[in-house]
């Protein structure tokens, strides 16, 4: 159920049935999708999503299905109903193409059998009628018009007629040549007036001539006249036409005589066709806003992973613009999500386009997310957005708010969607923000779920300390001072109202006028909220950094797995080759060593014999001799300092010397640290070297080499020097240092305290110790690494 009647209308969705409707090919159609309604049926909304999903699969990855007719052929039908009632050969010929298309149809998912299940159920137990075709096609031909054949008296017919009109022109031409023979004829040829074919006689010639005059000309001085003998034939094909015609009213008469018994199944077939066209249509809007299948289920939860708003989608699509993706998880552990952030910040969008895809989810049509996002099924949406205010009603703004609000808090329950924008606004903030506040904790209370936008910070307070609530904000970047259209959960965001003012350029004394008017706490929240987001702002960019360097080792993993793959395979066969090789060499061995044997024997061990046969088998022996390459003159021996690149000896790995320790060497490999056997290691020159490889380890070992394992924290705020202590605790872990010193200072010991606990949530760290007492005492911290 939704409430108000008109949030299809906010929320866009009677646009997207417009967009659809676009799509159909047939009136039936557009007033099928008309009828879209949002239902709470779990099986219908399966069903309904399957179809457009596999529709759409077949128009992306299939043959093209045989859809070319779509007529109305329920009103044929209904007209074929009537006793003494007769289809015309036009609507025959529009029966005749639809149950083509049909038959058509049915044949494709025949063949496919088992491959489109839920479509397959559009026509299941639909009987396949082809006589109603053979019927009209012995009447029908294949434009629309009826057969010279279709009866024996119609085909006497139409032959007469034919030698009719061929002795009328015959006639005519024969009067028409005697005539100008005479000079009788004014200029021209034969003409047809009223339907009839004249001949043009000069006026003052018309009475030499018996027959009828149909018209003369402008000035008088031609008649045309029709001869009185071709008068009477004409007349007797014209007889022969309404013969004609009464003769094809009877023929017709008779098949829809036929086709009358059939007209259920006609019904039927028309049932199909309005079906097709419109899980068609849904399928290629499908395609258009590139909507995927989501998981559904039957309970009242969402989870959109990179879901697009439709209408934005599209209209970007067509400026080659990107829309940022909404991911957002509405479930029992948040049910509403309260979202806060500056004005053009995205709230409202985000809002409606989680509703909108709510709707669409359960009208069945596939969404713009991934096909990992999961919709679960509602059975009532309640939605405030935007001014309803009414003169008739007597409805101020404030007022239209708080009607609404009234029926969510009487009727609303665990199986609702709520989704209000800008939460309380329309009367005095004072009064208005408890006002809200008391609705969603009473809307709270009925584990409804939903979403809310708000600048009133006792929403954002109360959201963060009530169970079931959720904070999230639009992220923007306060260095640019513009959005960034990124919703992030876990946190409520500021509205920047200085900042945008300042940016659209206020005066300076007004901003600061305005400052000075607000509390102390108020302007200290604001600020606490300005430097979490950019705090927010700078994890998520690290995050989409980390994500990509995780994207390329995954694909220089599958790489290295292809690699691997290619070698064991290719070894397998060299291995194979050369047992075969062996086994040939081998088996020709044992063929020479016997014939030698044999001419020995047959030769009686004759002296030059035997050389001259010995010598043939040296010959053979050094054919199959493997040749041994000389060793290469090992690197060893050069001596290896610091700074200098080297090989490992049992791969081909190459990094830069960065320390040297008796028989072991620290190698820098890329962003990497790691320690060998100085035997393992052979130098090499730094221009074998990739220009890439060196430039990104002149970076990491600079890093190395400057890295310092103290810091001096003291001055700092708490969480400035949190920042920094864990920053540098990143680059000692990575480098692989045994301990850092911090300097933090005495003075009340709460740095010192609040530095410890929050390095004791480390597991990397070992222990923790005070500096000597001569050397500082409790105001340096050891911090030992595992």
């Amino acid at each position: 159920m939704l409430y108000p009647n008109n949030s299809a209308d906010k929320l866009g969705f009677n646009e997207i049935k417009e967009l659809i409707k676009a799509h159909c090919l047939s009136t039936m159609g557009r007033q099928m999708v008309d009828k879209i309604q949002v239902m709470n049926n779990y099986d219908n909304i399966k069903k309904f999503l399957s179809q457009a999903a596999e529709f759409k699969n077949i128009l992306t990855n299939d043959a093209a299905l045989p859809i070319q007719h779509f007529f109305d052929i329920k009103t044929l039908a209904n007209k074929a109903r009537i006793e003494g009632a007769f289809l015309s050969e036009e609507e025959f010929y529009q029966v005749q193409a639809s149950l083509s298309t049909v038959f058509a149809v049915i044949a494709y998912f025949n063949e496919r059998e088992g491959q489109y299940p839920n479509l397959e159920a559009l026509f299941e137990h639909l009987p396949i009628e082809k006589s109603i075709l053979k019927k009209i096609g012995l009447v029908i031909d294949e434009k629309g018009k009826i057969r010279p054949n279709a009866s024996r008296d119609l085909m006497d017919i139409t032959s007469s007629i034919a030698k009719a009109e061929q002795e009328a022109r015959r006639k005519i031409d024969q009067i028409f040549k005697s005539a100008a023979a005479n000079n009788w004829t004014a200029d021209g040829s034969l003409t047809v007036r009223d339907g009839r074919l004249c001949i043009p006689l000069l006026a003052e010639n018309k009475r030499k001539l018996k027959g009828f005059v149909h018209d003369e000309s402008a000035s008088g001085q031609t008649v045309y006249m029709e001869p009185e003998e071709v008068f009477t034939l004409n007349n007797r094909v014209r007889d022969l036409e309404f013969e004609r015609r009464r003769e094809i009213v009877k023929i017709l008469t008779q098949l829809t005589d036929e086709l009358r018994p059939y007209v259920p199944l006609l019904l039927s077939y028309h049932g199909l066709l309005t079906k097709l066209d419109f899980v068609r249509a849904k399928a290629l809007f499908a395609i258009d806003i590139d909507g995927s299948l989501p998981e559904v289920t039957n309970d009242a939860t969402i989870k959109l992973v990179n879901a697009r708003h439709p209408l934005l989608y599209l209209s970007f699509k067509k400026e080659q613009r990107t829309v940022v993706p909404l991911n957002v998880n509405i479930d029992e552990g948040a049910r509403v999500i309260v979202v806060s952030g500056p004005n053009a910040g995205g709230k409202s969008v985000c809002m409606k386009t989680v509703g909108l895809l709510l709707m669409m989810v359960q009208a069945g049509l596939l969404i713009p997310a991934d096909d990992t996002s999961r919709m679960g099924v509602f059975k009532q949406l309640f939605v405030d957005i935007g001014d309803d205010q009414s003169i008739e009603s007597d409805l101020s703004t404030y007022s239209a708010h708080l009607s609404k609000m009234k029926y969510f808090a009487e009727n609303a329950n665990g199986k609702t969607m709520i989704l209000i924008d800008e939460f309380g606004t329309g009367t005095d903030p004072q009064f208005g923000g408890p006002i809200a506040e008391a609705v969603l904790e009473s809307l709270n209370q009925k584990k409804v779920k939903g979403m809310v936008t708000t600048h009133y910070s006792n929403l954002k307070i109360f959201a963060s300390n009530t169970e079931g609530l959720e904070n999230a904000s639009m992220l923007f970047n306060n260095v640019e001072m513009k959005p960034l259209y990124i919703l992030e959960v876990g946190k409520p965001g500021s509205s920047y109202a200085f900042e945008i003012a300042q940016k659209i350029g206020l005066p300076t004394h007004v901003l600061n006028l305005a400052k000075n008017k607000i509390s102390a706490g108020q302007k200290k929240v604001d600020t606490l909220l300005v430097d979490l987001e950019r705090e927010k702002k700078e994890i998520y960019d690290t995050r989409i950094k980390l994500n990509s360097q995780q994207q390329k080792v995954n694909t220089l993993l599958a790489e290295n797995a292809k690699l691997q793959e290619y070698l064991e395979e290719n070894k397998k066969n060299l291995i194979r080759e050369a047992k075969q090789q062996a086994q040939s060499i081998i088996l020709n061995a044992n063929k020479l060593v016997e014939n030698t044997i044999a001419e020995i024997k047959s030769s009686n061990a004759d002296k030059e014999k035997t050389k001259a046969l010995r010598d043939n088998l040296t010959v053979e022996l050094k054919k199959n001799t493997v040749k041994t390459e000389p060793a290469k003159p090992a690197a060893n021996n050069e001596e290896i300092q610091k700074g200098d690149w080297v090989k490992l000896t049992d791969s081909e790995t190459t990094g830069q010397v960065i320390e040297i320790n008796k028989d072991n060497v620290v190698i820098a490999i890329g962003d990497l640290r790691t320690v060998v056997k100085r035997k393992r290691v052979q130098k090499v020159s730094s221009s074998s070297v990739p220009k890439e490889i060196r430039r990104r380890s002149a970076s990491s070992v600079g890093d190395y080499s400057s890295f310092s394992p103290e810091i001096d924290v003291r001055g700092m705020r708490g969480e400035e020097a949190l920042y920094t202590i864990e920053k540098m605790l990143d680059r000692a872990l990575m480098m692989s240092v045994n301990s850092i010193k911090i300097l933090h200072g005495k003075g009340d010991g709460i740095l010192r305290k609040l530095i410890r606990d929050y390095l004791k949530k480390y597991d990397q760290v070992d222990r923790m110790e005070d500096e000597h007492a001569d050397r500082g005492g409790d105001g340096i911290t050891y911090v030992y690494l595992r």
